[in-house]
């Protein structure tokens, strides 16, 4: 294989752990499992990450990347406010139907980075994360939307993140998902009591 600059190797060997992740769990997760998937040798790995440890800390960012980015390029204003939120909500549904691998595997990185002596920072780290993606979202709501937050940002920041997080794993339990859409348009709803035009 030739050469790759290191940030794009970097983000090769990122993918390749959530595809391994995803399929064999984190605790059977290795870094030769990982470079196999990716199709380079363990030096590669060594050259770009220092540890495991590291390696997790940039699956834990990209994946919260993943279903952000969805969601921040769908933000745009629909003919209702409320259809623009639901849109917004259902871009990162989408991506929860379309993944569900990755999605369960947050979890299992979660409950890994708790019990795991070294790597409960992992699970904070992950969890601030969401907040900071959620922060994203709704800043940009004055600007796009024309709406202003009736309640302080850091406590609707932190809801829409329990409620996301909440539903999405609900889902991976139950795996209903005409109930789960049920439940979006329910949390529009509540989001639209949160802002004022």
């Amino acid at each position: 294989m030739g050469r790759m600059p290191s940030a794009q190797r970097r983000r090769q060997l990122v993918e390749a752990a959530i595809r391994v992740m995803a399929r064999d769990g984190v605790a059977k997760t290795t870094t030769r499992s990982v470079v196999a998937e990716a199709g380079v040798s363990l030096s590669v790995f060594h050259y770009c990450f220092d540890s495991k440890q590291e390696l997790l800390e940039a699956v834990v960012d990209a994946i919260s990347e993943h279903s952000e980015s969805d969601v921040l390029t769908t933000l745009i204003r629909r003919p209702t406010l409320r259809e623009t939120v639901r849109a917004g909500l259902q871009a990162y549904w989408d991506h929860v139907l379309a993944n569900p691998g990755e999605h369960m595997l947050t979890y299992e990185l979660t409950q890994y980075a708790l019990r795991e002596p070294g790597y409960e920072h992992l699970a904070r780290r992950q969890y601030e994360g969401y907040l900071a993606a959620h922060t994203k979202v709704i800043r940009q709501l004055p600007s796009v939307l024309g709406v202003e937050l009736t309640v302080p940002e850091p406590e609707a920041v932190r809801y829409l993140a329990a409620l996301t997080d909440g539903l999405t794993l609900n889902f991976l339990v139950l795996g209903d998902e005409e109930k789960a859409g049920a439940v979006l348009d329910i949390v529009a709803d509540q989001i639209l009591t949160l802002v004022r035009e």
